[in-house]
């Protein structure tokens, strides 16, 4: 009886993709999703490590600019109207809101300096809100997945029983898929939430401090225009 069990164990076929054939509809559909959701983090991982990238060289570019000695209506003209780089849009924002605060006889409006400071900080709440983009997807994939994944093994290993209970068979050969079907939702869930967890926390991170460089100068910019204004 040991041999013939043994047999027929040595003869199932348990790679992954004969795991999920055998597997029951509610737990392909969980796997399939778990996948999806894996895939699109990784999709969003590389895409914020891109613009992370982008982002912090735009920035050393601009500071360079900015702390050359060349007169800020100078950079202004040079940058143009529709500015690329976060940086230089924040400039863009000052700056235009400083031209804007002039009277046609060369005074300034009252209110200035709140006004200036206000269009920098929605050019960086607007620049802060595209970096966060997607990564509130990395953070509901790396605390549900496991989860998803669990309600697939518990799935499958209530359809492993209830095959047991029909068959009257206890042996390996008869448990052993089902359990191995089971578990594989688990293995994929924590696939999918391990890399979502831990690069939910380093590009948050990172994008904490680009964000912060970003209010850093604008609040040394501030304080530029606030010298011109009280001179």
């Amino acid at each position: 009886m040991e041999t013939d069990t043994l047999a027929m164990a040595q003869e199932i076929d348990f790679s992954m993709l004969a795991l999920f054939a055998k597997a029951t509809l509610t737990v392909k559909v969980v796997m399939i999703m778990l996948m999806v959701m894996s895939f699109w983090s990784w999709a969003v991982i590389i895409q914020k490590h891109i613009m992370l990238r982008k982002a912090r060289a735009e920035a050393a570019v601009f500071d360079r600019a900015f702390w050359s000695g060349e007169p800020l209506d100078e950079l202004f003209e040079k940058i143009g109207p529709d500015p690329q780089g976060a940086s230089e849009k924040i400039f863009a924002a000052g700056m235009l809101e400083w031209r804007r605060s002039h009277k046609q006889d060369g005074g300034l409006i009252a209110g200035a300096q709140s006004r200036i400071d206000r269009a920098m900080n929605v050019a960086i709440a607007r620049e802060s809100e595209v970096m966060n983009r997607g990564l509130s997807f990395l953070a509901t994939t790396g605390s549900t997945a496991t989860f998803i994944g669990l309600f697939g093994t518990v799935w499958g290993i209530k359809h492993s029983f209830e095959q047991i209970a029909i068959s009257q068979n206890t042996s390996l050969a008869v448990v052993a898929p089902g359990i191995a079907e089971a578990l594989l939702a688990t293995g994929i869930g924590l696939i999918a939430a391990i890399p979502a967890a831990v690069f939910y926390n380093k590009l948050s991170a990172d994008n904490d401090r680009v964000i912060g460089g970003y209010e850093a100068f604008a609040d040394e910019f501030a304080t530029i225009l606030s010298r011109q204004l009280d001179s």
